[in-house]
């Protein structure tokens, strides 16, 4: 480039332009900003094409090395831009299942929301922040780790339980726990609705499901896991799996075993025992 007044007022439009854009998007990052550097891309993409258009000869190898670096660039920015512009439909997850307790019994338990990670294995901790307020933090796929803050939007004992996730918090997350008597009065029937959405899209969902991780069936276990604690006190699990499940960093798990005697008296004082489970026990 020659040194006159139009070839440094460029120069120097160009450098103001990148320095605003990695302001702005280390400050607050916004798909605006990604796009708006997509606009500068196709602006150097214009004057190098000029320059090579109009060329004499001199530096022709650094204006072709250039002219790529700025195609890769904005290749680059433009991958950004709209992964990041793109409105991702959230997951819908649904799992249901009948616990022999009453509906207010299997509400007072859930609504226990700091003993949720004592069942849900992707949880590691829930902390209640304020009468209606509470901090989650969960393990998420690839060892990470995400915390939000979320609020109940519905509480209606031994019915319903409604949350969703503060905007801005972390994971956008909404759902529902419905607690119907189960037909016949034989206990409750648990129906679990979650929505959420995948940081990672499609992509992260199917590498999540061969990691061992699929969510409807984490959902599924997770609800099993609170029949067990609902109807026994613990988590059970067979002789045939001692550790629980290392790979997943599990909770501890307690070995299934017969009743014992005191356990038996109470569950004929409450006529909770026919004949036939008596005669197995």
């Amino acid at each position: 480039m020659g040194p006159t007044p139009r070839n440094r007022l460029a120069t120097t439009a160009v450098g103001v332009r990148e320095l605003a854009a990695a302001a702005a998007l280390l400050g607050r990052p916004h798909p605006a900003w990604l796009w708006s550097r997509v606009g500068g891309d196709v602006m150097d993409l214009a004057m190098l094409a000029r320059a090579l258009r109009n060329h004499d000869g001199r530096g022709m190898a650094r204006t072709v090395a250039a002219t790529a670096a700025s195609t890769a660039i904005t290749a680059t920015d433009l991958y950004a831009a709209v992964t990041r512009t793109r409105r991702r439909a959230p997951t819908e997850l649904t799992a249901t299942t009948t616990v022999m307790r009453s509906p207010d019994e299997v509400y007072g338990l859930w609504r226990d929301l700091e003993r949720l990670p004592s069942f849900m294995a992707h949880l590691d901790e829930v902390r209640v922040t304020g009468p209606s307020m509470s901090h989650w933090k969960a393990r998420a796929p690839f060892g990470r780790t995400v915390e939000w803050d979320a609020e109940t939007t519905q509480d209606l004992p031994g019915r319903l339980i409604a949350w969703r996730s503060v905007p801005g918090t972390g994971i956008d997350n909404s759902g529902e726990v419905h607690f119907h008597p189960a037909p016949g009065g034989h206990g409750t029937e648990i129906r679990v609705t979650l929505r959420y959405t995948l940081p990672a899209g499609p992509l992260g969902k199917a590498a999540a499901r061969y990691f061992g991780e699929e969510p409807h069936q984490q959902l599924d276990d997770d609800l099993r896991r609170f029949k067990q604690i609902a109807e026994t006190g613990e988590v059970i699990r067979s002789e045939g799996a001692p550790g629980g499940k290392r790979a997943r960093q599990e909770f501890p798990q307690h070995p299934a075993r017969p009743l014992a005697e005191d356990e038996l008296e109470e569950l004929r004082r409450h006529g909770e025992l026919d004949e036939s489970e008596e005669a197995l026990s």
